[in-house]
Order: structure tokens, then C-alpha cells, then sequence
């Protein structure tokens, strides 16, 4: 005997299917096949990545405040999830009013949650839960954005290297199995970064049988480290967004199958495609040509130094992004704009010579920022 759980992306009505998910209409939105294998499953786990509310209160922040009606309730009910989690970076866009609806139409479903909370501690909360005698621990988290829980504001659970790994240690001696979802990672970026993969097997040296990133919108890349399974990105579950391309529009659902008596734990994956405004099961060659790509990015990874190479390849692709961010009004603005543009990024490159890098590197080092940025500048620095 064995359980069977299925572990989803991200999920978020828009409006562009939001109708379907008002009235219900699993099966429009999924389609037969992955409706009848979510159906036979034990337990099903997913991330809401939308606040629920009829009411616009977006809070202040870079990139979209994304939000759902709250009928949308009916349609993620109707797909048969016991479980979200709420740790992520949209969840609190429609801000402390937002979060709180979410989590009430979820207990009325009696749907199960965790990864959110009104206090640090609360947010911190794993979820635990036996099935067929097997108990089952999910700890969730997610990178510093915009929606991360505070002394003063609700929110979502951060990962902290100061905490989480010891939450996931204790989580491992009550469970037998424990299952890490980690929402963070370069988005659109289809392998993890050194440092992600470190946090990933540090996890698993804790005690996690299974760590997944979530957010990254596109299928990535998997290991086999120190009998656990780190899968680096699973795509989008159901996230319609138009002209995102083909990275966007597909996805894996992790398909864990438990040992009732030895609790080990087995991983197989199912492939998904979006269709129109929906999503369904991929089949043929479309199934083998998305695992074929999976497959062969995790046989990339465990080649030395390819994580850390592919890596200053992104730094250096983005680079000159960081730095017109940095720069405010004088490269973002109408003129520097212009200017970037008819210099092909030598105006933003004028106001950023080599010789600052060791400055800007010391800042972001010292406030511990983003691992990508920090990585251009080192390249900079060492460039003659």
C-alpha cells in the first residue's frame, strides 16, 4: 500500500478564465484526464499565488498587484486541493485586507493552508497531517519581496537561514516524511543558482524528503542529494497570461508515492500544457518533449561547474538591467532612456565605469541583496 500526493504550481484565476472558476467548471479548466488523477488522490497540494477579494487595496510595489474575486473560491475548490500554501510574493498585494479574506474563504471550504500568518510565529507554522498512518510535514517559505510577515503586518512566512533550516530539523524528527516549498529563484530561469542549490541540500540535510521551488513560472531542473529529491522550479499550474511564451505554458505536477511501511518516498512527474485558458495533461509528443527537456537540464546540472558558469552568463545578460534600475530617473527616465537605446546600453555603462564595481559590490554585499546582482559586479571587478 502507498499514498499518493500530488504536488501543483502556482495557480491563479485571471481575468481571462476567472468566469470558469466562478461557476465551478473544474473540467473546463483542467480537462478530463488531470481532473480524474487529481480525483484519485490522497492529498493534493497547490500555491495560491492571488489574494481572494472583491475589493482593490493594492499595496505599494514593483511588478503587478494581482487579485481574484472572491467566487473564484468555487473553481479552486472544485479541483480537489487539500492543501495551499500562501507563502509567496502576491499574496499580501491586496494587503492585510486581502490576506485575511483569502484565509477565511479557504477555512469555509475547509481547505487546508499554511506558509501566512498575523505574527512571525504564526507564519512559520508548518502543516502537518496523517494519511494511511503516514504523517506528513510541509514547511513553507518564501525569498524577501514584497510580502514577507513583520512584527507589525501579516504576511507571508520568509525563508531565513537563521530559522528555517532549524523549523525543517524539528518538523523531521515528528514526521516521516517532510516536504519543503520554497517559493523564490530567478524567474523564467530554468536552473538554480549556486546558492539556491546549497539552501536546496541544506534542506535536505535536515531532514526534508523533498524540496521544491515554486515562482520561477517555468520548468526547471531536478537532483538526487543525500536520498532526498530538490526539484529547482515546476512552471506555472494554472497562470493564464498571454504572449509569455512556451516556457510559461507548461509545467510539471510532482507526483510523490509514500511506502506505507518503509516511508520512502518515490518521485514521478506529469507534464501539463496549457490549452487556451485552461490547462490540461500533455500527451504524446508534446509529454515527451517537455520531460525530455527536464530531464536533460538535471543531467546539465551535475556536470562541475555548470550551475556556477550559467550563472555568470544571466549575471552578465542582466546586468545592464540592474544598473539602469540603480540609476533612477537618470537612466529610467525619458532621456536616459533614449540615450540607452541609440547607445545600445554605453550610456548606462558611462555612468557605471569598472572602477565603481568595488564600491556597489561593497554596498550590496554589506545588505546582503541580490545574490544575481552581486554576482555581475564581482565579474565586473575581475573583467580587465
Amino acid at each position: 500500500m502507498s499514498v499518493n500526493i500530488l504536488m501543483g504550481a502556482d495557480i491563479v484565476p485571471t481575468p481571462s478564465n476567472e468566469e470558469l472558476f466562478t461557476k465551478g467548471d473544474a473540467f473546463a479548466l483542467l480537462g478530463d484526464k488531470l481532473n480524474g488523477i487529481l480525483k484519485e488522490a490522497d492529498f493534493i497540494a497547490l500555491n495560491l499565488e492571488v489574494p481572494l477579494t472583491n475589493k482593490e487595496t493594492p499595496i505599494v510595489k514593483c511588478g503587478p498587484c494581482l487579485r481574484a474575486a472572491e467566487d473564484s473560491i468555487k473553481g479552486l475548490h472544485e479541483i480537489n486541493p487539500h492543501f495551499y500554501t500562501l507563502a509567496n510574493n502576491h499574496i499580501m498585494d491586496q494587503g492585510p485586507a486581502g490576506l485575511e479574506n483569502t484565509i477565511t474563504l479557504l477555512k469555509k471550504h475547509n481547505i487546508a493552508f499554511a506558509g501566512v500568518g498575523n505574527t512571525v510565529e504564526e507564519a512559520a507554522r508548518p502543516y502537518v497531517t496523517e494519511i494511511k498512518g503516514v504523517k506528513i510535514g510541509i514547511y513553507c517559505c518564501a525569498e524577501h519581496e514584497f510580502s514577507i510577515v513583520t512584527a507589525k503586518c501579516p504576511g507571508a512566512n520568509p525563508y531565513d537561514p537563521l530559522e528555517s533550516f532549524d523549523a525543517v530539523r524539528s518538523l523531521s524528527d515528528e514526521c516521516d516524511i517532510v516536504i519543503v516549498l520554497y517559493h523564490g529563484g530567478k524567474e523564467m530561469y530554468q536552473y538554480p543558482s549556486p546558492m539556491l542549490q546549497k539552501v536546496f541540500r541544506k534542506f535536505a540535510d535536515v531532514g526534508a524528503n523533498v524540496v521544491i521551488a515554486q515562482h520561477t513560472h517555468c520548468i526547471g531542473c531536478m537532483e538526487e542529494y543525500n536520498g532526498s529529491t530538490l526539484v529547482y522550479g515546476q512552471g506555472n499550474f494554472l497562470f493564464d497570461r498571454r504572449n509569455r511564451g512556451e516556457m510559461w505554458e507548461t509545467s510539471l505536477v510532482i507526483q510523490l508515492t509514500v511506502d506505507e511501511e518503509t516511508r520512502k518516498v518515490r518521485c514521478c512527474y506529469l507534464p501539463l500544457q496549457k490549452k487556451g485558458d485552461a490547462t490540461s495533461l500533455a500527451e504524446g509528443e508534446d509529454a515527451e518533449q517537455i520531460l525530455r527537456g527536464f530531464y536533460q537540464r538535471s543531467q546539465e546540472i551535475q556536470k562541475p561547474g555548470f550551475i556556477e558558469d550559467r550563472y555568470i552568463q544571466l549575471s552578465n545578460d542582466m546586468q545592464i538591467n540592474y544598473y539602469r534600475i540603480m540609476s533612477g530617473r537618470t537612466a529610467t527616465g525619458k532621456f536616459g532612456k533614449i540615450l540607452n537605446r541609440l547607445t545600445k546600453g554605453k550610456f548606462i555603462r558611462m555612468l557605471y565605469p569598472r572602477d565603481c564595481s568595488p564600491m556597489l559590490e561593497n554596498i550590496m554585499a554589506c545588505e546582503a541583496h541580490r545574490e544575481l546582482l552581486l554576482c555581475a559586479l564581482e565579474q565586473d571587478r575581475i573583467i580587465d
